[in-house]
């Protein structure tokens, strides 16, 4: 296994790299269609986030000149942080971001290898529970405040199982500005690791959200996205959600033959415009 050994903070010196290089297991061969982003005027790599009793790695991106940058949190796709997430992450420090994906499975364990997905859910993210979760994502705001980092002007973006992650941080986090799902789950069975779900809180959301699903969604039926359509409106949130009839999940993942390029441009252009509608 190959290893980023990019630098991680500025003035410092390399944290022991410890994020898969690449991708992962499970998603290969990737698709032609793969964007990669270059790391021209950027500062990008890993870095190390104390968060309680641990520090996890982050794949952190943002311009080499400048500082105090309104920040993203990144929140993996079910696969976790693999070569595509910190391409995104590039992508968002190329528009002016401090934008830093944590490791988010760091405790429970490394899916980078698994080749069976649904393996990978059951031994790995089945276990991760949303209170470590949501800690997690403040312990990596708190590091970006410290590193460059505006947290007054804070957003969170995530994908796939990042998508539900970001409802669920929008009604926690009294910090957050804004937040931008692509297709998250909106709702499921309940388990003692994940007691809720975005349909369940969507009366408590402190920061608006926008939405991004796919019409062709097999994971995700329309029913579910209406259903949270519906409770944005009874709570009188300002949130909103997008339907792309056409995409499937995954619609972002340009790795994937899910990729939909006129969506997921149309997507990312909605997402940094909502972001700057309020103030990221």
């Amino acid at each position: 296994m190959a290893f980023d050994m990019t630098p991680a903070t500025r003035g410092s010196d390399p944290v022991i790299a410890r994020l898969h290089s690449g991708f992962a297991a499970a998603v290969l061969p990737v698709s032609a269609t793969t964007i990669t982003t270059d790391a021209a005027g950027l500062i990008a790599g890993e870095v190390e986030i104390p968060a309680g009793d641990i520090g996890i790695p982050g794949y952190r991106a943002m311009p080499a000149q400048g500082a105090a940058f309104p920040t993203v949190l990144v929140v993996q796709e079910i696969f976790g942080i693999h070569e595509h997430i910190k391409d995104l992450c590039r992508r968002l420090a190329k528009s002016g971001y401090l934008a830093i994906a944590p490791s988010l499975y760091e405790r429970q364990g490394d899916v980078a290898g698994m080749q069976d997905v649904q393996e990978l859910y059951a031994k790995v993210v089945s276990q991760v529970p949303d209170a470590q979760v949501m800690s997690d994502l403040d312990a990596t705001a708190a590091w970006a405040e410290k590193n460059h980092g505006n947290t007054n002007r804070l957003a969170i973006t995530g994908f796939c199982w990042g998508g539900r992650i970001v409802w669920l941080y929008a009604a926690h986090s009294a910090k957050l500005k804004a937040g931008a799902a692509w297709y998250g789950r909106l709702t499921n069975p309940k388990t003692p690791v994940w007691p809720k779900h975005p349909v369940d809180i969507a009366a408590d959301l402190k920061a608006p959200v926008i939405g991004f699903y796919g019409g062709q969604d097999a994971g995700i039926p329309l029913d579910t996205v209406e259903m949270m359509r519906d409770a944005i409106k009874a709570a009188n949130k300002p949130s909103e959600i997008i339907v792309y009839p056409q995409a499937q999940h995954g619609f972002n993942a340009d790795y994937r033959p899910s990729y939909d390029a006129a969506a997921a441009t149309d997507a990312w252009k909605k997402m940094l415009a909502f972001f700057r509608q309020h103030g990221v």
